[in-house]
């Protein structure tokens, strides 16, 4: 019958649900486990200490829950503290920056690629290193955009507050000759449409938007099937949210976003969890 523990997920707040519901289109048999960190969201501008300790916590909780994996569905928290999680902790960890280094890699005509993220993930640099492995001849273009997960957690997806400060931001790609930009931040595909016609405003036609969580989604197949984790049920498994604050706030975001009704999200102490 296959492996039936769950699938550990977890992001600052509601920006992961683009990997979870990437992760129910692609392996819809899989139970997830998912963790928002509403109360402490965001991540982009917290130390490399705090944002580890921040993911200490949380994979502590999900690994109390019983999951077989843990996909660590924020660029920040992969970008600065996967390493050390990977050491500390004796379970399988996925984070999104590989897989989305390797998509633009892959997608990039012209060698030119802009990757827009939190202060942290474009400060760490990971993006930039992961594409340079992969092909040491491509220019990478990094842009923090901090304001745009704050935009998000409050819903103002298609509010001309947040095309103003897009435009600000894609701005400063101009006259590099990107055609592929990176949504190196999960809460930003739930931007996407307002960045795609920003990027064409601002950047002109032709620029692919590179959104890791398809990647990363298919990465924890192949992990799940290698290591014969898979779950093989046909039946709609029951998915699991937990939040360290604003538990009816981001259900109502949830049921904006997944393609599964959200009955309930439970609140955590996460800081208990070390």
């Amino acid at each position: 019958m296959g492996c039936q523990l769950p699938v550990g997920v977890f992001d600052s707040g509601v920006g992961g649900l683009t990997v979870a519901k990437e992760i129910m289109s692609q392996l819809p048999g899989e139970r997830i486990i998912y963790f928002g960190d509403t109360a402490r969201v965001p991540y982009g501008s917290k130390s490399k200490e705090t944002v580890t300790e921040y993911s200490r916590q949380i994979i502590h909780f999900l690994v109390s829950q019983g999951v077989k994996v843990v996909v660590v569905a924020c660029n920040t928290a992969s970008a600065l503290a996967v390493d050390t999680m990977r050491e500390e902790f004796n379970i399988p960890i996925i984070d999104v920056v590989g897989p989305g280094a390797h998509t633009a890699a892959q997608a990039t005509k012209n060698g030119s690629i802009g990757v827009i993220g939190t202060e942290g993930t474009i400060r760490s640099g990971m993006y930039n290193k992961y594409i340079y492995n992969l092909n040491p001849d491509l220019n990478v273009y990094g842009k923090a955009c901090p304001l745009f997960v704050p935009l998000v957690e409050e819903g103002w997806i298609y509010d001309t507050v947040t095309h103003e400060v897009a435009r600000r931001y894609l701005s400063d790609f101009q006259g590099k000759n990107v055609d592929s930009l990176v949504l190196g931040c999960t809460h930003y595909p739930l931007l996407r449409n307002l960045i795609r016609d920003v990027v064409q405003e601002v950047l002109g036609a032709g620029v692919t938007l590179i959104n890791p969580a398809v990647e990363t989604a298919r990465c924890l197949k192949q992990l799940l099937t290698g290591n014969d984790l898979l779950s093989g049920s046909e039946d709609v498994p029951e998915h699991t949210f937990y939040v360290s604050d604003s538990a009816e706030k981001f259900r109502a975001l949830a049921n904006s976003i997944l393609p599964c009704n959200v009955i309930e999200t439970k609140d955590v102490a996460i800081k208990t969890f070390e």
